[in-house]
């Protein structure tokens, strides 16, 4: 498991942490990832550790949990797009380094807030699943952003490989927060600040024990847990009965 990093020292760990990391920020090995046997993750081609499902049919899930379990509050309030009624809610883990989970933002969400979303059928809620201190420090200036969460996380996902693939990650995302209004102050006290990153680690530590998250991307909808960057095809032969 992650052990904390002094207050001081964030800044300095994620920039120093080696740029190949973010290759291993789709699975988990003993709690943490491995950068140094990680293999080149596709974002054209999704990992889906699920049985293969026919075309038009609902791929199977890979466990079940209880869904009120699965929805009380934890350490941090959760984010949510939707209507907060919406019939069915579908809960995201993800790390903001993980390709696959940067895939479904680019390529997959947009369509799903279309259908579904949008129309008020679905909520979809993110949580926090960091599996390195870069994506600790992107979801930490998400949380800092406020209203602007989620367009945080949006353009953090878009320009991923300019900041989570870079030698210089500080300078990267000081970059990207300066456009959402951050002054340096503010960046370097959100990223200096303990009880956040003890609350961001508390939410991945919930999932992966209470859950069984273990890898990035992975849904839960309706109880079932999907691990792996859906396509819209399948989300929709899952979501259509529900809805």
């Amino acid at each position: 498991m992650h052990r904390p990093i002094p207050r001081r020292q964030l800044l300095a760990a994620f920039v120093a942490l080696p740029s190949a990391a973010w290759l291993a920020a789709c699975s988990d090995s003993g709690g943490q990832a491995n950068a140094q046997n990680a293999t080149p993750a596709d974002p054209a081609a999704p990992a889906n550790s699920m049985a293969a499902a026919k075309p038009g049919e609902a791929p199977k899930p890979a466990g079940t949990v209880d869904m009120a379990k699965l929805l009380e509050p934890g350490a941090l309030p959760d984010k949510f797009l939707g209507k907060a009624d919406a019939k069915v809610t579908i809960v995201e883990y993800a790390s903001m380094t993980c390709p696959h989970c940067a895939h479904f933002a680019v390529t997959t969400l947009p369509q799903l807030k279309a259908k579904y979303i949008d129309t008020g059928k679905v909520r979809l809620i993110l949580r926090e699943f960091p599996f390195d201190p870069r994506a600790e420090a992107g979801f930490m200036l998400a949380r800092c952003s406020g209203d602007n969460y989620f367009p945080m996380v949006e353009v953090l996902f878009k320009q991923q490989e300019q900041w989570a693939a870079v030698e210089n990650a500080k300078d990267a995302l000081l970059q990207i927060a300066r456009l959402a209004g951050f002054t340096q102050e503010k960046f370097e006290a959100c990223l200096t600040d303990q009880k956040l990153l003890d609350d961001v680690r508390a939410v991945r530590d919930r999932g992966a024990k209470e859950f069984g998250v273990d890898s990035t991307p992975t849904f839960f909808i309706n109880g079932g847990r999907y691990p792996g960057a859906m396509s819209i095809e399948e989300f929709s032969a899952i979501l259509d009965p529900l809805v």
